[in-house]
């Protein structure tokens, strides 16, 4: 009983969090969703893409599941960092459909196999899993990159997950004051 009910817990946080990753491409033009916004070039499209190969990798090869469409393999070198962004030719609209369509298989995965289902991931330290390992892993994850998200859309329009709205007035004052709270914790 607690396995169905643990399974069925993270399986619900997953799509949550899947559902926030999305949200952040909501209302913002392509050249925003691409922008680098970090010195290793971080962006929003690219998480997403990221996040797609990686489902599809975890629910899929680990479980003798692979997900249908062609993607690179793990151990591709030569495809190394390309899911972390977009080029020019891949658009918005392929990039999520996909990632949908990586969701509907991983929720394919889960659904039919129990929580202690004997997975591999050649590519772990400890390669032999069981399911359960994986929705961790996939949970944290996914949960990790909405908050990368959050970040980036933040700096790119302002808009927050939980902050009420504010103007910027309210929030030039409050960095101020938190500036000022950081350098009196160094004096």
């Amino acid at each position: 009983m607690i396995d169905d009910f643990a399974k069925e817990y993270l399986h619900s946080d997953l799509r949550e969090a899947r559902e926030v990753m999305l949200g952040k491409l909501d209302g913002l033009g392509d050249y925003e969703i691409r922008r680098p916004m970090t010195p290793t070039g971080t962006n929003l499209l690219g998480l997403v893409k990221h996040l797609t190969l990686s489902e599809s990798r975890y629910f899929g090869a680990v479980f003798d599941r692979p997900f249908p469409e062609p993607l690179p393999s793990w151990d591709d070198l030569g495809a190394r960092g390309t899911d972390m962004w977009a080029t020019e030719h891949e658009t918005r609209a392929e990039i999520t459909a996909r990632y949908r369509r990586v969701w509907a298989h991983s929720d394919a995965t889960i659904a039919a196999l129990p929580i202690d289902a004997p997975g591999h991931v050649p590519w772990w330290p400890r390669p032999d899993v069981m399911l359960f390992n994986v929705m961790v892993h996939l949970l944290t994850e996914t949960s990790r990159h909405a908050g990368h998200a959050d970040i980036l859309r933040e700096h790119l329009d302002g808009t927050t997950e939980h902050a009420k709205p504010h103007d910027a007035a309210f929030w030039a004052a409050r960095r101020a004051e938190i500036e000022r709270a950081a350098q009196a914790a160094t004096a």
